[in-house]
């Protein structure tokens, strides 16, 4: 293992150290958990304010995409503390202007339509109305969504996620019932938690799509009542 790193990482060899054969090393095939390792390291990067949100976004579907290790390291080359072996030693590091942390956002659009976080948290509980056609984006965030209280006066409710390096929590009514094959997940997991019960009323249908890169989404039944005798 090589120790050049942002923040104190440690990235693999062949993000930084010597191999014996460079020019055929950046061929070579990458994995998902070296994928999974450099978006990593690009939240890193994110977190102490060397890139902005949409350049987090852009290098971890670049990332995602990398077939090669030469195309995984093309997201790490003007990044301070990493190396890059395809980088010819003779061209200097370009000046790079600073670029300062962005501040989270955490809102609901004024329609209620739309609910985003990025580099923070955002949660809806308790009466709230529910739209037919619901946004949810998540950079570096996570969003908590619970339906069981809420008013739904539609049979069919679309959830569309854009997830980048975030998660995303659901947690349906009653008699609810979920779809989401349509949902696109990249390096992340969909775990749906949903058990249906014969004695439970009829629910709307939940349409789950969009995208998850590098991140999660769960969906969850009803909390258990718990009763307790003295």
């Amino acid at each position: 293992m090589i120790a050049n790193a942002v923040g104190g990482a440690t990235i693999p060899d062949g993000y930084g150290g010597d191999v014996p054969d460079e020019s055929a090393a950046r061929f070579l095939r990458v994995s998902d958990a070296e994928r999974e390792h450099v978006v990593g390291l690009l939240q890193r990067a994110t977190g102490t304010g060397l890139l902005d949100l949409d350049e987090f976004t852009r290098r971890v579907d670049t990332a995602l995409a990398a077939r090669t290790r030469g195309e995984l390291n093309a997201v790490l080359l003007d990044l301070p503390g990493l190396t890059h072996p395809e980088r010819p030693a003779q061209v200097p590091n370009p000046a790079r202007p600073p670029v300062h942390r962005p501040a989270p956002v955490v809102s609901d659009a004024g329609n209620g339509h739309e609910v985003r976080s990025m580099l923070g948290s955002v949660s809806r509980r308790g009466a709230w109305e529910v739209p037919a056609h619901l946004v949810v984006r998540t950079t570096l965030g996570s969003a908590e969504l619970d339906f069981t209280e809420a008013h739904i006066p539609h049979e069919v409710v679309d959830v569309e996620l854009e997830v980048v390096a975030g998660s995303v929590e659901l947690r349906l009514p009653a008699g609810a019932r979920v779809e989401h094959g349509e949902l696109q997940a990249t390096l992340s997991g969909v775990e749906n938690r949903l058990r249906g019960r014969p004695d439970a009323p009829d629910g709307p249908l939940f349409r789950i799509r969009g995208s998850v890169r590098a991140g999660s989404v769960e969906i969850h039944p009803p909390r258990r009542t718990r009763w307790w005798w003295r």
